[in-house]
């Protein structure tokens, strides 16, 4: 009995027997899907959007709006996080059977913290786009910079050399 190593291609390899004399004779690509989808058994969406806490069920400690200082908040919460821990601490020592309320306000703080951090991954997201664009560019001048160095080095040589070889 004789097996292959590999298997067959699929069946749809003949769509683009002419692709190389006629490029446009291969079909087009699926459009991009747009809505909800299931992968591996799991739904998916093509929409970004962040939920809001009111969606999650949980309480927001922030002002809502599209007005919000980030750094004003992150402080404010981290402040109100650093309290909570030490309130927490001293809960523990004196009374430590009210601890339990303790852990769900710092849990709320903590998950307010991670929707406002969130919020922000978009504009980090296109801060990081801008700059490894910026780098590419300047990688791009120096490597033609370069370039030019090494031509201006060569044509120097070459004249150089000519010169030589006419001085004989």
């Amino acid at each position: 009995m004789a097996t292959a190593t590999y298997p067959p291609p699929p069946p749809y390899y003949r769509l683009y027997k002419d692709y190389l004399q006629n490029p446009k004779s291969a079909p087009e690509p699926p459009p991009p899907i747009e809505g909800t989808y299931v992968c591996f058994g799991g739904n998916y969406t093509t929409d970004d959007v962040l939920p809001s806490l009111e969606d999650q069920g949980v309480r927001q400690l922030y002002p809502n709006g599209p007005n919000i200082d980030f750094k004003k908040e992150l402080r404010s919460l981290n402040r109100e996080l650093q309290l909570h821990i030490l309130e927490l601490a001293d809960v523990l020592v004196e009374r430590p059977s009210q601890y339990a309320r303790r852990v769900e306000e710092i849990s709320l703080i903590f998950k307010n913290l991670h929707h406002l951090l969130n919020s922000l991954r978009p504009h980090q997201a296109r801060a990081t786009l801008i700059h490894i664009l910026e780098l590419q560019i300047q990688r791009r001048k120096e490597a033609l910079e370069d370039i030019k160095r090494r031509r201006e080095e060569a044509q120097r040589l070459l004249k150089e050399s000519l010169a030589t070889l006419d001085g004989q």
